[in-house]
């Protein structure tokens, strides 16, 4: 199982240097391709969308995130209000997967 990244440049360049792949996009059509790629591709388990760009495309993410099995399809914080509830993206995502990833 794979996890794959979609959001704006800053974050897919930061989970690509810890050896997380994804696609940076730019706009709704970028995000719809990005999106129909990795739902295509069954070695992803695991998609991660920042919070910035699924704005774009608001309807199709609540609907993968209820009924999307594989990939689990997992919002996460993007640039702008932080989540409260989280003191890091590495606790967040551990908090909604309830798996820990690794480190320490």
């Amino acid at each position: 199982m794979r996890i794959w990244v979609v959001g704006n440049e800053d974050a897919t360049l930061g989970f690509s240097l810890v050896g997380v792949d994804g696609r940076a996009v730019h706009d709704a059509e970028e995000l719809r391709l990005a999106l129909d790629e990795a739902l295509a591709d069954a070695s992803i388990g695991l998609l991660l969308v920042t919070r910035d760009v699924a704005g774009w495309a608001r309807l199709r993410i609540d609907e993968l995130k209820v009924s999307s099995i594989t990939p689990l399809v997992v919002e996460i914080p993007g640039p702008g209000k932080p989540d409260r509830a989280a003191t890091s993206l590495h606790e967040f995502v551990q908090r909604v997967v309830g798996v820990r990833l690794g480190g320490s």
